[in-house]
């Protein structure tokens, strides 16, 4: 088992599916998951992609610790930097993308959700960067992204203690999205997917772009950048069809 994809009616699903090692993610799996992430950004139909892990215990519990336990400096720095990568090539994604989370997302499974734009955590998801417990740093982005998104303190606190974060806590601190009931995970993950498909895929293209670039440069910088792109938008032919189904009373056909 390893990593799947399967794409149906503009949705791309990648399921991370290692069950005798809680989907934690090795050498293989890594590369697999590079493999479907570009046959993603290859592919103009998809509209979201979803990152889940297979069965029912776990998102993705890290990176396989056996598969690091014997690294060299140099192969942990390469290491660290090809899951960087990968993870780039996911929030780099053109298409909006969204983590479920069923169960245990620690260390590289927390990174692997932070990749991705949206979030959606079953009320038994837990969340944890527990590397320092290892003896290590996050390497896949923790430092960074998580610090991005829930800010400095929250981040700290999750890196430095390495403790278990409960679905709740994760959503106060703004880790998650939404939390919601085990059973309902996938159905509200798939409405979700809906509600985003409806949308022009241009129009959501474009902010998506918008809010990433936006994120590295000044506020100045950003607004002129969405200036460019608001414009960009009235050269598509979904411009007009959104327009004139909103004044004809229909639903846009994107």
């Amino acid at each position: 088992m390893g990593v799947t994809l399967t794409i149906d009616q503009h949705i791309a699903r990648v399921v991370i599916d290692r069950p005798e090692a809680l989907n934690a993610m090795n050498e293989s799996v890594l590369v697999q998951m590079k493999q479907a992430v570009d046959s993603i950004q290859n592919n103009e139909n998809v509209r979201v992609a979803i990152f889940m892990g297979g069965g029912v215990k776990s998102f993705v519990a890290g990176a396989d610790i056996n598969y690091m336990s014997s690294m060299t400096p140099l192969e942990g720095e390469k290491w660290g930097k090809f899951g960087q990568s990968v993870f780039m090539a996911i929030s780099e994604l053109r298409c909006p993308t969204i983590a479920v989370i069923q169960g245990y997302a620690l260390g590289g499974g927390t990174e692997l959700a932070i990749s991705c734009d949206l979030r959606i955590a079953s009320e038994k998801a837990c969340f944890a960067q527990p590397e320092v417990k290892l003896g290590i740093i996050p390497g896949f982005g923790g430092t960074q992204r998580l610090t991005r998104l829930i800010g400095p303190g929250y981040a700290k606190q999750m890196i430095f203690t390495g403790d278990q974060f409960s679905a709740l806590q994760a959503l106060a601190m703004g880790l998650v999205n939404e939390v919601v009931s085990h059973d309902k995970l996938i159905e509200r993950v798939d409405a979700l997917a809906q509600s985003i498909i409806s949308g022009s895929p241009n129009g959501i293209r474009l902010a998506k772009e918008a809010i990433e670039h936006g994120l590295q440069g000044s506020l100045n910088k950003g607004l002129q950048l969405e200036a460019a792109l608001f414009g960009l938008c009235f050269a598509s032919p979904e411009q007009r069809e959104g327009m004139t189904a909103f004044v004809e009373k229909r639903k846009p056909k994107f």
